[in-house]
Parts: structure tokens; sequence; C-alpha cells
């Protein structure tokens, strides 16, 4: 199958499957071109053809997102998803976008890095009438760049809620050193006060953070096999900045918003600043195996909210003592319904200790939630210190990542594999 076969094929054809099946083994989908970019846990927009024009439909409406097994936000987003759906195309393809707005307001939408006409850029009132509920607006344009872009509605307040979606403008010819493994996550911060689901999108206080519209330890880790090359694409759409560090290898920033970076600017880092309304596109050769953490290194933003858990109260970040804090993680369990297990161990007399807890008694491990075939084969209790804008990136070696793949081909399958191993 061609790329552009592949993407036409997007949706939950047999056809689209086996192309991103192809792409996760690292095999791309054909020689010269660039393999597909993967979001995990968001879908990929279908489109049909008029001609030689991709016809996409982007509605943006009221979407529940579960971010945590235990947290569900009521956001905004579209197409049911927030972040919304990936569009993929090709440089030099004609697009137009039937946005159907299903929102209780009135919105646009903004391309942001692509070049486009002055009457497709989005901005309410300058470049067109704002689209109302109901009404149905089409955006038509010819994509001359290739690159890293996102779409998102041109209102602050709508942009925090969530409305925003990453577009990919793949170049004609794959880039050299070409990849074999292309992923692609949104970084977003929600600020949700106690006992509520809806963002307070007027607030600064952000207490969960999320990659692809999931805080740790629900992200999907991304695959690789050992000795391929992997690129991954940040875009980040919140009100912080985020410098995002993997760990065990070294990368080079090869692109941002505006594009492919020339070599010559690249260097060996581990860490990249990924600014607001910024993207960075990094790139390694997957050379060493195991799950290699990728995060951002805010501490704050390494933890979930520890402040709505009880759902009837406020509770500190972590509670005081042993006792307090094993009843307030029994707590939890019974309403996520996961198996509550004792925290790592504390001295004696911890409670004695000026600063204590810090770290201690906010683990949650919760395997028996997370089973899926990309979480296949980590070890008991990986999921204890998951917190916020986190996940993993898994080089495994032929056996075990042919292994993943088979269980993601077969679904029945990959549960019957997962018992097993935590049998």
């Amino acid at each position: 199958m061609s790329w552009a076969e592949a993407l036409q094929a997007q949706g939950n054809s047999p056809a689209h499957a086996h192309a991103r099946t192809r792409v996760a083994q690292g095999k791309g989908t054909s020689a010269g071109s660039p393999p597909l970019m993967i979001s995990p846990d968001i879908p990929d927009l279908p489109f049909t053809m008029d001609g030689n024009i991709k016809v996409f439909h982007l509605i943006p409406e009221l979407v529940k997102r579960k971010i945590v097994p235990w947290k569900t936000l009521d956001v905004w987003g579209y197409n049911g998803s927030c972040p919304g759906p990936t569009i993929q195309v090709q440089q030099g393809d004609r697009v137009r976008i039937l946005v159907e707005n299903r929102l209780p307001e009135s919105t646009t939408m903004h391309w942001h890095g692509l070049e486009v006409p002055m009457e497709q850029d989005g901005v309410p009132y300058i470049s067109q009438k704002p689209i109302a509920p109901g009404e149905t607006y089409t955006y038509e344009f010819t994509v001359h760049q290739e690159g890293t872009f996102f779409y998102h509605a041109h209102s602050a307040m709508q942009e925090m809620i969530g409305l925003i979606g990453m577009f990919i403008a793949h170049p004609r010819a794959a880039h050299s050193p070409r990849v074999d493994h292309d992923y692609g996550i949104v970084l977003q911060e929600w600020a949700v006060l106690p006992n509520n689901s809806v963002p307070n999108t007027a607030g600064m206080e952000f207490n969960w953070l999320t990659f692809n519209g999931v805080a740790a330890p629900l992200t999907t880790p991304l695959i690789a096999r050992l000795g391929s090359r992997v690129r991954i694409r940040f875009v980040n759409l919140g009100m912080d900045h985020h410098p995002l560090h993997l760990h065990g290898n070294q990368f080079v920033i090869t692109g941002t918003e505006g594009g492919r970076a020339p070599e010559s600017t690249w260097y060996p880092s581990n860490t990249v600043l990924v600014a607001v309304a910024q993207a960075r596109v990094v790139e390694f050769d997957a050379k060493y195996p195991g799950a290699w953490m990728i995060h951002c290194h805010l501490p704050h933003h390494m933890m979930n909210s520890m402040m709505d858990l009880l759902s009837d109260r406020q509770i500190m970040t972590s509670d005081q003592t042993e006792s307090a804090a094993i009843q307030q993680m029994q707590t939890l369990a019974g309403r996520a319904g996961f198996e509550h297990r004792h925290p790592s161990p504390v001295s004696p007399d911890a409670e004695k200790v000026a600063g204590f807890p810090q770290d201690a008694f906010m683990e949650m491990g919760m395997d028996e939630l997370l089973k899926k075939p990309e979480t296949h084969g980590l070890p008991d209790n990986w999921s204890a210190g998951m917190m916020g804008m986190m996940t993993m990136v898994r080089v495994l070696p032929d056996k075990e990542f042919d292994e993943i793949i088979a269980m993601k081909k077969s679904p029945t399958k990959s549960e019957e594999h997962t018992h097993a191993h935590h049998s």
C-alpha cells in the first residue's frame, strides 16, 4: 500500500489498520515515502475525495474526556475527541475542511503555522464571520509546506477548554535519515476545582497535566523496535512552557512549527523546551532496550491533582501519617476499581521529621486498570510512580516488539496474553 493510499484509508478500515501496523512495525508504507504519524489515545480524522481534493469533516462539540481512571472532565473538542483528531495530509495536497459547529457559541478555526490565504486564516471578523451554532463553514486551501502544525479555535478560552488538534503535512519524500516510527503528542493543562468536572479556563492554577488528553498512568506507551529511528512531535497550546526530557537517550531537534530545521542546526540533547504555541520535533536512534520515561521536568507537572480524590471533601496533597495515607488511597482504590497496594517503606520515626512527607504515600499502582498491548511485559506495579505529563518510550527487541504488534492485531489474544503475564 502506498503512503497516499494509507492516508485515504484513514478511519477503521482494514486497509488503514494494515498501514498503521506496518508503520508500527518500523517498516514504513513504501520505499522513499514517510511513515504515517501515530498519535496515541487520539484518532485520525478520516477524509473522502472530491476529485483531487481531500475533504475532511470537523465538528467542534462537547466532549467527555476520561483523563485518569477515576476522573472524567467535561471539555470541548472535535469529533468526540479532545484533543481533536489528527489531520494528516501530504505536501502539495488540496484540502477542504467542513467545520460544523455544534457548540453553544460561535467559533472559528485557525491553521497554526500554515501559510493559507487571508480569508482562510480563521480570525473572527478580520478574515471571516464567526461560525454560529448550527452552521457549517468551509475552509479550502493548498498545503504547500511540510511539517508539524496544528489547528485550534481562535478564541482564548475555547483554546483552554480543549479546542486544538494536530495537523501534519508529510513531505513529498521521506527526510534523511529516514524514521521508522513517528509519534505525536499534544501538551495541555487544566485548572479543575475540587469536586468539579469543568475546567476553569479563567484560572491559572493548573492541577491536571495531560499528554494527548490523558494523564499518566493512563497514557499509552510509545513502542519502538530496537535499532529503529524514532521521531516524536510535541505541540503545546496551553499556558505553561514544558521542558520535555527523555531518559537514557540523546536526541536531536529536527523541526519546529515552521517545518524541518536545517541539519546544520541540530545538536545533541535530552531535554527540549516546548513553549506555548510551539511545536518541537525530536529524533533519535533507539539503541538501548528498555522502558525509557519521557516527561515534563517541571516537578508539579509530574503529578496528578490530589485535591479531589475523595469527591466529597478536599484533602491535602498527601496525608501526613501512614495510616491516614493508606485509608486515603484505599478510598480512591474503591472508587476507581483497582487493588490498593501498600506504598514504599518509610522510617519508623518519619512523622517526626520536618518536611515529611514529600513523595511518600503518593504512589498509586493500578496496573490492572491499564492493560493494553503497549503495557504488556512491564514490571509489576509499573504504574505506581506514573503521574501527570508522563509516558514512556519502550524500545523492544524483535521478539517482544513483534509480540505486542500481534496483540494489537488481536485484542482478544492481547487480553489473554496480558492476564497470563500478570498471573
